[in-house]
C-alpha cells in the first residue's frame, strides 16, 4: 500500500506473470524482508529523502518467478546439496523436489538424514520426497546397503517437515501385483494425505498405479502414455535431458498437448538426472527453452518450470508466482529465457550470470558429511571379474546396449569354443561385465556380456550403479578391470576408465560413494574429461546410461551383484545355457 519503505525495488521491467500467463509491461517489484509486497507500475514507487531502499534497474528484461524443479536426484550430478546450489541458481532454478534414494541405497536413513541436514544449510530452497523403494526389488534380485522400510519411511515423514512426498515408486510391477510391502509404504504417505510420485514403465500399468495412490511420475517417454497417464488424474513431469543422454523425452512426450489438445495444467517439467558438468548447461532453464521450441508460448513454458511444479507439491502460496507475501525468489530473464540474475528470498545471488559475494560466503561453508559416509566401500577379497571361457557349445544371455539407452535389450548368443574371448568379442561385438556387492554383505560377483556396448580395449567402472549402487564394471580383460576396481576403493568410490594398465580418467566420489566433497566447478571440470576419455574408449552409453545397467526395475533385462535379471518378468536367468 506504500505505506512502509521497501527493502528493494526492482524497476524497469517485464514482469511474466505465471498466474495469467502473460507478460505485462513496465513494472517494478517491491521487495520486503525476502517477500514480494507489491507489483505495480514503474515509478510508483517515489524515493523520499534519507530512504535507505536498495534499488535495482531490469532495463526492460524479464522478471519472472524463480524455477521449481519437481523432480532430481542431487546424487546424480555427484555433489553434495551445497555446491548443488551454485549450478541451480545460476541458472535460475530456486526451489528442487529431490529423491535422495541414492544414499538412502547405500547408507538407509542415516543417508537421507545426513542429505537432509546438508539440504537444510545450502542456500536453495530444497525439499525432501522420502525414497520410497530401497531396494528397488527384493534381496533375491539385488544387494543394497539401505532397507528403508514403511515404519522407517513414516518416521521419516513425521521428524523432517522437509520430508513433502513419497518419491518415485519404482517398483511398479509390484505395486501392479498387490504386493504388500509395496502398498504398505504407498499407505505410509497417503495416510499423511502425502502426495505421492510414480516411475512406471508400460502403458498396461498406468491405471493400476492411479489406482494405488500414485499421482506423479516422470517418465511419460512418448505422447501416448503421456496422455494415458494424464487421463488417469496423474501430475505429469515432462524430463528435458542433454540430447546425448538418455533423460530427453520432452519433445515427444509433450505432444500430448501440441497434437492431442491435452490442458497442460497439470504438466509440468524437470531435469531428473544432471550430472555436475550437465547442470551447468542443461538446467532447468534450458527445459523451460526446450519446451517453447517444442511448441509452448514462453508464458505457459515458464509456468510449467515454476508455478506447476509449486502447486503440484501444495507450495503455490509460497513460491512459484509473484503475488503479494510469496518469496522474492526471482530470475531476470533476456527475451530468449536466459537467466542474467537471480535473487534468493530477495538476496541478489547472481548478477550478470556471476556467483556474487554473498553467494560465494555462503557456499564457502557447506556442510561436512560424518565420518561414516567415507567408509562404504567394502569390497570382497580378490574377487574373480570375468566368466571362464565356454568350452562347449553354449548359448549366453547378453545384454544389448541402444540408444537412448534406458531400456536394455535381451539376446541370446550362440558361443562355439574358441581359443580366447577376443574371439567371442569380435565376432559378436561383446564384452564383459561384472557388479561387485560393495556394501560389505553378500562379497558376491555376477558376470555378464555387454554386445554393442563400443568399448574395444581397457575398462570402465562406476560405484554409482542404480539403484543398490553396487560397482559396475565393463571391460575386455580382467587386468584392466581389476585396476579400476582398485582405483574406485581407493577413492573410496568414483567413476574411472583404464587403458592398459593406466588410469586415463577418475572423478573421486568418497561420500557414499556418490557425491565429491568438492565444489561444483572443479566437480564438473573432472566430469567434463572422464566424459571426454568415456567417448574416446568408444563407449555407445554415456557413462549415466552406464550407470542404470543395474537397473533391475526397467525391460527387459540387467545385471546385478546376484545375476542376470529378466524385466518385468523378474527371474534370475544364468549367463550361459546349453544349446
Amino acid at each position: 500500500m506504500g505505506q512502509a519503505e521497501p527493502d528493494l525495488v526492482i524497476r524497469g521491467a517485464r514482469v511474466l506473470s505465471t498466474y495469467t500467463e502473460r507478460i505485462r509491461p513496465d513494472r517494478e517489484i517491491w521487495v520486503k524482508a525476502g517477500r514480494i509486497a507489491a507489483v505495480q507500475p514503474t515509478g510508483t514507487w517515489k524515493k523520499t529523502k534519507g530512504s535507505q531502499v536498495t534499488q535495482f534497474d531490469a532495463k526492460g528484461g524479464i522478471v519472472a518467478p524463480g524455477l521449481v524443479d519437481p523432480h532430481i536426484h542431487i546424487e546424480s550430478s555427484m555433489m553434495t546439496a551445497c555446491a548443488y546450489a551454485e549450478g541451480a541458481l545460476l541458472n535460475g532454478t530456486t526451489t528442487i523436489f529431490c529423491d535422495s534414494h541414492e544414499i538412502g541405497n547405500v547408507c538407509d536413513t542415516a543417508g537421507v538424514e545426513w542429505m537432509l541436514k546438508d539440504a537444510r544449510q545450502a542456500p536453495l530452497n530444497i525439499f525432501l520426497t522420502v525414497p520410497s523403494t530401497v531396494p528397488a526389488t527384493s534381496p533375491h534380485f539385488e544387494t543394497a546397503g539401505g532397507d528403508l522400510t514403511a515404519l522407517k519411511i513414516g518416521a521419516l515423514f513425521d521428524k523432517w517437515p522437509e520430508a513433502q512426498a513419497l518419491g518415485e515408486k519404482m517398483d511398479f510391477v509390484q505395486v501392479a501385483m498387490g504386493d504388500e510391502r509395496s502398498h504398505a509404504i504407498l499407505a505410509e504417505a497417503i495416510k499423511r494425505r502425502k502426495p505421492v510420485s510414480g516411475h512406471i514403465y508400460g502403458r498396461e500399468f498406468v491405471a493400476a498405479g492411479a489406482a494405488s495412490g500414485i499421482n506423479d511420475t516422470h517418465e511419460s517417454i512418448d505422447r501416448e502414455i503421456a496422455d494415458d497417464f494424464l487421463e488417469n488424474g496423474f501430475w505429469i513431469f515432462l524430463r528435458g535431458g542433454p540430447p546425448t543422454t538418455p533423460w530427453h523425452s520432452l519433445p515427444e512426450a509433450i505432444k500430448t498437448v501440441t497434437e492431442l489438445g491435452a490442458n497442460p495444467k497439470r504438466v509440468c517439467v524437470c531435469t531428473d538426472d544432471r550430472d555436475a558438468d550437465d547442470l551447468f548447461l542443461f538446467g532447468q532453464d534450458w527445459v523451460v527453452r526446450e519446451a517453447v521450441k517444442a511448441g509452448m508460448s514462453r508464458e505457459a513454458a515458464w509456468s510449467m518450470g515454476s508455478l506447476h511444479g509449486a502447486t503440484r507439491f501444495h507450495h503455490d502460496d509460497d513460491i512459484g508466482g509473484m503475488g503479494p507475501a510469496r518469496r522474492a525468489d526471482l530470475v531476470l530473464l533476456d527475451d530468449d529465457l536466459n537467466p542474467q540474475c537471480t535473487w534468493y528470498g530477495g538476496e541478489l545471488v547472481v548478477k550478470n550470470r556471476r556467483v556474487t559475494p554473498l553467494l560465494e560466503e555462503s557456499l564457502s561453508q557447506p556442510y561436512r558429511y560424518p565420518k561414516a559416509a567415507y567408509r562404504t566401500i567394502k569390497l570382497p577379497k580378490a574377487p574373480k571379474l570375468t566368466p571362464d571361457l565356454p568350452t562347449k557349445p553354449v548359448v549366453a544371455n547378453t545384454i544389448r546396449t541402444e540408444l537412448p539407452g534406458i531400456i536394455l535389450f535381451h539376446d541370446q548368443v550362440k558361443l562355439t569354443p574358441a581359443a580366447e574371448w577376443g574371439e567371442h568379442f569380435k565376432k559378436h561385438d561383446l564384452c564383459f561385465v561384472s557388479v561387485v556387492e560393495r556394501h560389505g554383505k553378500s562379497g558376491k560377483v555376477a558376470h555378464g556380456l555387454l554386445r554393442k556396448f563400443g568399448l574395444k580395449s581397457g575398462a570402465v567402472a562406476s560405484s554409482v550403479g542404480h539403484d543398490a549402487h553396487n560397482i559396475i564394471i565393463a571391460g575386455t580383460n580382467e587386468p584392466d578391470m581389476k585396476l579400476a576396481l582398485d582405483t574406485i576403493k581407493q577413492s573410496r568410490g568414483g567413476v574411472c576408465i583404464v587403458k592398459n594398465g593406466k588410469v586415463l580418467a577418475a572423478v573421486e566420489l568418497p561420500i557414499a560413494g556418490l557425491l565429491s566433497d568438492q565444489r561444483a566447478k572443479v566437480i564438473a571440470k573432472a566430469t567434463t574429461k572422464l566424459k571426454r576419455a568415456w567417448s574416446q574408449a568408444g563407449c555407445t552409453l554415456p557413462y549415466m546410461g552406464f550407470n542404470l545397467i543395474p537397473l533391475s526395475v526397467i525391460p527387459e533385462i540387467r545385471i546385478t551383484d546376484q545375476g542376470l535379471v529378466t524385466v518385468p518378468g523378474m527371474e534370475l536367468v544364468p549367463l550361459f545355457e546349453n544349446q
